[in-house]
């Protein structure tokens, strides 16, 4: 039976076949900054991740490697049900760009049973990172509750007055929110204050309304 070594070892194998540098200039110019990166595309390490299914033993040992590829894939093998209240400042201490922030979401965090309690925390934390991460997640989870969105919303247009991640979280959100309780939307539209965030947000959803 393969440690978790060896495991590393031959994604990393498989990540140096498929080094792209364009795409490694990329992130170079936009300044996303790991400590190594091969440039690999997202739907090929989702694929390596599939191929290694869950194992949380493996993610938390592949976040300790520093490499962009590895630390993409750590979310996509770990188990959603061992991310609890306990858990959550260690999962948010390794959301360090808005690429893993993203990566986190789709991958691990939309999955979790807590995502309410998670969203009350992050959207309050002060981290934008962590906020982006946990706003993009309940766009995506079927777990979250009504209050919890409120909660988010009111909490995220508070901490963060001016702050482009956490107007475009709020949007993702409220967006999704739409299909499933328009009413809902329009009073938290209705309620926003008067600041950059919530403007910004306010301008992005009300046409969405309309229609």
């Amino acid at each position: 039976m393969q440690n978790n070594t060896s495991k590393m070892v031959a994604l990393l194998g498989k990540i140096r076949k498929q080094m792209n540098g364009a795409v490694l200039d990329t992130f170079r110019y936009y300044g996303a900054k790991y400590g190594m990166n091969y440039g690999v595309a997202i739907h090929s390490l989702r694929d390596m991740a599939r191929e290694v299914g869950t194992d949380d033993s493996l993610s938390q040992f592949l976040f300790l490697q520093q490499v962009r590829e590895l630390q993409i894939i750590a979310f996509w093998i770990a188990d959603p049900l061992s991310v609890t209240e306990d858990t959550f400042d260690m999962w948010a201490d390794r959301v360090i760009n808005s690429e893993l922030a993203e990566q986190a979401a789709q991958g691990l965090l939309c999955k979790i049973e807590t995502i309410d309690a998670l969203l009350d925390r992050w959207c309050s934390s002060g981290n934008e990172l962590a906020a982006y991460a946990a706003l993009l997640a309940a766009s995506r989870s079927d777990k979250i509750s009504d209050k919890a969105v409120q909660r988010a919303v009111n909490n995220t247009v508070t901490h963060f007055s001016d702050n482009h991640l956490a107007a475009q979280g709020l949007s993702r959100l409220l967006s999704a929110e739409i299909v499933k309780n328009r009413a809902l939307v329009a009073d938290i539209l209705a309620s926003l204050p008067d600041n950059k965030t919530a403007n910004s947000v306010r301008e992005e959803i009300a046409w969405q309304l309309e229609y």
